[in-house]
């Protein structure tokens, strides 16, 4: 073996080596990205869900585009208020007011007042079952009931119940908006945490092509839009839409709504009482769509509180302010006076 030519082989692959680690190093330090700080510490301050609710690729990527400016400080929903304030902190900034959200079923649907169309046997996938006919559902709009939003939701916020319709733990929603995206119907829809009323229904016909397929369908009657006090609902395409602007979630649509397709999420709602200031100048009576006010003119009126929904707008048109709204510990109720 001629070891001269071993060692001037293993030398020259050796020189070879150096000279392209020399080239790789120059080349490292010339070209590398100056990470920046604030990117670090953005993301250092975010929960690490991934979830996308803000619009980017994950944590990693929303911390980018903060540090970079192209993003909003308060985009975060998972982590609401605290975190923004913290990001604010951070790139120097008022990272501006955070509403927080929370997913709502816009579905009553089940399969006791929704039927089939046909027995389906197959993937445990609504997507794949809407593909087959638009889904099992006799209503092709509603909820298809295989769960992928359970499946999707990264914080265990959603199960499924006996009656096939999603349950949504708000205690646990952070308002993410996995489930709506997943959602092949739009079923699920993002809300405001503080808004109380919501159209439970997605269903395009009208009429008895609704009551045929739903029992708690809209029949696209358009009553909630006639009664309600601040011409917040509008009727699009056979469907009510609700202005946010507009709506003070009194809760009339709800109670007026003859297929009860409104769903109200406050826990409790007060009861009007009628102080001795009333004059009776009947104002109240007038206004109250569920005659739940009487007494004669002049006289003191009183409520009947099986009657009353709680809705407050006596207590707006009463010029003695002699109504008082009482009960349901917690309840905020929006009117003229906030």
């Amino acid at each position: 073996m001629d070891w001269t030519l071993v060692l001037i082989s293993v030398a020259g692959l050796g020189g070879l080596g150096l000279l392209i680690g020399i080239v790789l190093a120059i080349a490292s330090a010339k070209l590398a990205v100056k990470v920046d700080e604030r990117e670090a510490a953005v993301r250092a301050v975010l929960p690490g869900a991934n979830c996308g609710a803000c619009g980017f690729p994950g944590c990693d990527g929303y911390a980018a585009a903060v540090a970079s400016g192209s993003a909003p400080l308060n985009k975060c929903s998972v982590g609401g208020a605290n975190v923004a304030r913290s990001i604010g902190e951070i790139m120097g900034q008022e990272a501006g007011a955070v509403e927080p959200m929370v997913a709502v079923l816009v579905c009553r649907g089940g399969r006791d007042v929704a039927p089939s169309r046909f027995q389906y046997k197959g993937a445990s996938d609504c997507r794949q079952a809407a593909l087959l006919l638009g889904g099992p559902k006799a209503c092709v709009y509603g909820c298809v009931g295989l769960g992928n939003c359970a499946r999707v939701c990264p914080f265990g916020a959603i199960t499924m119940s006996p009656n096939n319709l999603p349950v949504i733990d708000e205690k646990k929603c952070t308002g993410c908006g996995n489930c709506v995206r997943g959602c092949p119907k739009g079923t699920l829809l993002l809300v405001p945490r503080s808004k109380l009323v919501v159209l439970a229904c997605v269903s395009h016909d009208k009429g008895r092509a609704v009551k045929d397929v739903c029992k708690v369908g809209c029949i696209a009657c358009g009553l909630c839009a006639k009664v309600c006090p601040t011409q917040a609902l509008t009727m699009v395409n056979n469907l009510p839409v609700m202005d946010y602007s507009k709506c003070i979630d009194c809760g009339i649509c709800v109670h007026r709504c003859p297929t009860r397709s409104f769903i109200d999420r406050a826990p409790g709602r007060p009861k009007a009482v009628i102080n001795p200031r009333c004059t009776g100048c009947q104002a109240c009576v007038k206004v109250c769509q569920f005659k739940a006010i009487e007494g004669e003119s002049g006289e003191q009126h009183k409520v009947t509180a099986g009657k009353c929904i709680g809705c407050g707008e006596c207590r707006k048109v009463c010029p003695a302010e002699a109504i008082d709204m009482v009960g349901a510990l917690g309840h905020s109720h929006r009117g003229k006076e906030g």
